[in-house]
């Protein structure tokens, strides 16, 4: 079993009698404990008992802050996700026909410098436990995400401007270039070669380069050149 990771040992540690918490602080820290040891031990093998251990406090104050697991992970999801976000952040560029743009904001904000990957760890056991957190994420988060991106694509296509692909298979072989790359260098550890810029350039380079749709050629006429 691993370590857990530091952040819950710092959630551990109680606060000076002189010095109490607030109510937010205290939820943002049964998030952070709940998720290290999500991220550490997986669903099954983490107990409410462990999350309130670890964060200083007992089972009772811990379920007055989330009376079920299933608010626990609802609030692990919001505190860890921000898809919402990055789609807002892509809007100005897809209004803008910025192909390049899009597709390096949405590599970008998952191949990062200092990237967590307590996020792909616990959504990782998730679906290997058959946990409800799988199926909720996909349901609230990655879903809309696949959308927004496939409708992205099939716009471009009737524009002409992207080759007619299946938008939702080509948003979800993009999608899948960025995960396995964060698979091999944060579950796997293998060292990267390349810095997440250069990586995030290249994928969406090549990307790119097989989506955009190839402009016919005028062939000289018979007789004037080689067709």
């Amino acid at each position: 079993m691993q370590a857990v990771p530091a952040i819950a040992a710092t959630a551990r540690k109680k606060p000076s009698a002189s010095i109490r918490p607030s109510g937010q602080e205290r939820q943002a820290s049964i998030i952070a404990a709940a998720a290290a040891l999500f991220a550490a031990n997986g669903f099954k093998g983490t107990t409410t008992k462990e999350i309130a251990k670890a964060v200083g406090i007992s089972e009772a104050l811990l379920f007055k802050h989330f009376p079920t697991k299933r608010a626990l992970y609802a609030a692990i999801l919001k505190e860890k996700v921000s898809i919402p976000e990055l789609l807002a952040s892509v809007e100005e560029a897809a209004h803008k026909r910025d192909d390049e743009r899009v597709f390096t904001l949405i590599a970008g904000h998952r191949i990062r410098r200092g990237s967590d990957p307590t996020l792909l760890r616990l959504l990782l056991f998730s679906a290997l436990e058959g946990h409800e957190l799988s199926a909720m994420f996909f349901r609230t988060q990655h879903r809309v995400f696949y959308d927004y991106l496939a409708g992205y694509i099939a716009q471009r296509a009737k524009e002409g401007a992207f080759r007619h692909v299946d938008p939702m298979l080509t948003a979800r072989a993009f999608t899948g270039m960025i995960t396995h790359h964060r698979l091999l260098h944060e579950i796997f550890g293998v060292p990267a070669h390349r810095g997440p810029e250069d990586s995030v350039a290249a994928y969406v380079t090549l990307f790119l380069d097989g989506l955009r749709a190839v402009r016919p050629t005028r062939r000289k006429a018979a007789g004037r050149g080689a067709p």
